[in-house]
């Protein structure tokens, strides 16, 4: 028997505005409006907006929340400020990645985590399994809020001051966090984002998801798909789950021991101390084709290495990916040859980000 995908409360708009529509992470998904190039080049140069409430949120509150996630997140919950925003993984004992996410602290004793849609029931699972381990004798709680919440984001140059001119007040500054009336609803205003853009992510009502979408395409801003998304977040370097890390990768490898701190005691702290210390075989760099071709994941690398993320960038004008390479020939400007579907194309390692907004 076929799955019945979920739909988001935007599911009705996306179909009268002629998205495609497609299966995504148990959802049924808009994958493109207009076009990839032209949704791509409506974010870097002007603002568009992703419905994005696929996504799952978990609060977690009480006087032993902080406990809780400091065992539960690799980065160090106890830096977030009131109104702050943190980029982290949820880890296995082992090591391996069981999902990334951002956790925003919203008041003294209460924070909400935005996890990604495949994982989000085995997430909440987690961390009911885990979090009072980590709270000891404090009291913690859980909410599952994923069906309270719908998340769009509106990323591009022009996105803030979009969104500003239909707001009750000022955004909060990036990575920043706060309550602002948008289009007339109270709006959770996240300044963070998957693009390598400025721009915001509002958490809403989501039975104000329409009233709030439909104002920010009445001021201009475009609406956007999820192929677009994924060719904006690469060439800014950001990973997808599933992709370019999973439960068999660890954060040294895939590159985010930035966001790993092994002092907090963590779930899967010793095997990422011992990566660290020990180094490991491969790790992921960025790359770009010197010839032409248009990379894909699971393309294989000639001399060892596999292609996590790949796509022709639209602003960039050539192929560009992920990949996992041995270590020692994982240094920009490194040369290497990638089987796309038969063919040998030369590659180099490329500086991250494969691009940088001048906004940022």
């Amino acid at each position: 028997m076929t799955a019945v995908l979920r739909r988001t409360p935007l599911h009705a708009r996306h179909a009268e505005l002629g998205a495609k529509l497609v299966p995504f992470a148990g959802w049924d998904m808009p994958v493109q409006y207009e076009g990839v190039r032209a949704e791509h080049d409506a974010v870097r140069t002007a603002s568009g907006v992703f419905d994005v409430s696929h996504m799952g949120q978990i609060v977690t509150k009480g006087p032993g929340a902080l406990a809780a996630l400091q065992h539960l997140t690799t980065n160090d919950v106890s830096k977030i400020a009131i109104g702050g925003a943190q980029y982290g993984m949820i880890l296995r004992p082992d090591g391996g990645i069981f999902d990334d996410i951002y956790t925003y602290r919203l008041a003294e004793d209460e924070y909400l985590t935005i996890t990604n849609a495949a994982n989000h029931g085995t997430d909440f699972t987690w961390f009911g399994h885990h979090a009072q381990a980590g709270a000891g004798d404090l009291e913690v709680e859980l909410v599952d809020a994923a069906d309270e919440y719908a998340l769009l984001a509106v990323q591009g140059p022009t996105a803030r001051s979009i969104v500003e001119s239909i707001s009750d007040g000022a955004l909060p500054a990036r990575f920043r966090v706060g309550r602002v009336p948008v289009a007339g609803k109270d709006v959770l205003v996240c300044g963070t984002g998957y693009t390598g853009e400025p721009g915001v992510e509002l958490l809403i009502d989501a039975a104000d998801a329409v009233v709030v979408f439909d104002a920010l395409l009445e001021a201009g801003v475009a609406p956007i798909g999820l192929a677009a998304r994924d060719t904006l977040r690469l060439e800014a370097c950001y990973h997808l789950y599933g992709n370019d890390m999973d439960a068999g990768r660890n954060p040294i490898e895939a590159g985010l021991g930035w966001a790993v701190k092994e002092a907090t005691g963590h779930i899967g702290h010793e095997a990422v101390a011992q990566a660290r210390a020990e180094s490991t075989a491969e790790v992921l760099v960025p790359f770009s084709l010197t010839e032409g071709g248009i990379p894909r994941g699971g393309n294989e690398i000639v001399g060892g290495g596999v292609v996590t993320s790949g796509t022709m960038s639209p602003t960039l004008g050539r192929g560009v990916g992920l990949a996992y390479l041995p270590r020692e020939r994982s240094t920009v400007g490194t040369a290497f040859t990638v089987d796309v579907r038969g063919k040998h194309r030369a590659a180099v390692v490329e500086p991250r980000p494969l691009y940088q907004s001048k906004e940022l």
